[in-house]
């Protein structure tokens, strides 16, 4: 087989099977099994749920590597490299091993075809498996039960939160999602469920699989203030543990708590102070991200954030009211053709001064026109570009001296945005 660059191989993945996006764990089982591949690690741990699973897959690694165990984190979409993917031990895959995983890959699927997150998914366990790791933590690409990461039998299985999102895919219902992501759950084995609300049809699934499940509200939870948060959940035998006044986190403490009760459950060390030391080193690019900017001369504020749903844009409103700015907010703005834009825009409405839209790069993008069309309708004070970096650029430009811009609403608008911050000065 001639030798590929990683460039080639994912130009060669994008085209390898008719559609991006076929649920079913027929053919990707069939090509592990050609593969040999058996258990990435003696642990793992699956995270699904509509917002929230990267933070705590990030979270969660922390968590376990701050301690010794060597640690892959498998995860998707990527923002820049695809290296982002695949984590071991802290640190990126190289394009070389990479290109060795998807070799092996091709070489065993024959005349089985995969789609892009199969082919990379059953790379990403190649990796793992040879790397030696004692845990993997995996992020679910979309839905549970028929994604490809399901294809191996989760130790602990973590449902983040429950929305409505990729309706196509999961249905238009709180109930539908709900038994998707129950499909990453195995029998008699922890299930972990931050969502306040949880469906009938997962509480169904636990009872069917006689799993041990543990809820938030019930068996752990956390509270917040100004100066800190504290949180309580249960160990193994039930006994309850509990941490005061542990800093306030940049991201989503209500991931954080999650990640904190799967930890607790592991035969690992309760060591308050490397506790502390792993959260506070989590960090994860494009969720609540903010960056100082110097913009001609002006100190401007960038918080970028990936969200791209009505449950992701009610959180940042949230945080957005707790972390009000001195000076005005401004938005830059691009979204999916599938996504909710009335319920993505209406909780940020009141918090912006002005709003930049623009087109993705991708066939699967809204129009610049249709989101100003929508803004305008509702009262938003908005402008159309061609592009997001055309788009940030303006809005750094009317921003005065402490001004912040939130840009969100897609990885594919975040993802131009640190390509900008990238530039040549």
């Amino acid at each position: 087989m001639t030798e590929r660059s990683l460039g080639e191989w994912l130009a060669y993945l994008e085209q390898l099977h008719p559609s991006a996006i076929d649920m079913g764990l027929e053919r990707s089982r069939e090509v592990a099994r050609r593969l040999g591949l058996g258990k990435p690690a003696p642990l793992v741990v699956t995270v699904t749920g509509t917002n929230g699973k990267g933070s705590t897959c990030a979270f969660l690694a922390s968590l376990i590597g701050v301690q010794g165990p060597r640690v892959g984190v498998y995860s998707s979409p990527h923002l820049l490299r695809y290296n982002e993917r695949v984590v071991i031990d802290g640190q990126q895959a190289s394009d070389e091993a990479l290109c060795q995983a998807f070799a092996a890959v091709e070489s065993a699927r024959g005349e089985i075809s995969l789609t892009y997150f199969e082919m990379g998914t059953l790379a990403a366990f190649w990796l793992f498996e040879r790397a030696g790791l004692d845990a993997v933590v995996l992020e679910v690409g979309l839905g549970g039960r028929l994604d490809a990461v399901n294809l191996v039998d989760a130790d602990l299985a973590l449902i983040t939160s429950i929305g409505l999102d990729h309706a196509d895919w999961l249905g238009d219902t709180r109930e539908s999602v709900a038994f998707e992501k129950a499909g990453i759950m195995r029998a008699g084995k922890p299930a972990l469920c931050g969502d306040l609300d949880p469906p009938g049809p997962l509480l169904h699934q636990v009872a069917v699989l006689d799993a041990p499940l543990l809820l938030r509200g019930r068996d752990y939870d956390l509270s917040v203030d100004a100066q800190g948060w504290s949180w309580y959940g249960l160990d193994p035998q039930g006994r309850v543990l509990r941490l005061e006044q542990l800093p306030l986190l940049d991201l989503p403490m209500e991931n954080a708590a999650l990640a904190l009760q799967a930890y607790a459950l592991l035969p690992l060390p309760w060591d308050e102070g490397r506790i502390v030391q792993a959260l506070l080193a989590t960090r994860v690019t494009g969720r609540l991200d903010r960056r100082a900017l110097d913009w001609r001369g002006k100190s401007l504020t960038l918080l970028l954030d990936v969200g791209h749903n009505p449950h992701a844009a009610d959180y940042l409103a949230q945080r957005l009211e707790s972390c009000p700015v001195s000076g005005r907010r401004w938005a830059v703005f691009g979204l999916l053709a599938d996504k909710d834009l009335p319920g993505v825009v209406a909780p940020l409405l009141s918090l912006v001064a002005g709003w930049a839209v623009a087109p993705l790069d991708t066939p699967r993008s809204r129009s610049a026109g249709e989101l100003a069309g929508h803004l305008r309708g509702l009262g938003a004070a908005v402008a159309q570009y061609p592009d997001v970096r055309a788009a940030l650029e303006a809005q750094c430009e009317q921003a005065a001296e402490g001004d912040e811009i939130l840009l969100f609403g897609s990885f594919f608008c975040v993802a131009e945005a640190l390509d900008w911050l990238a530039r040549p000065a």
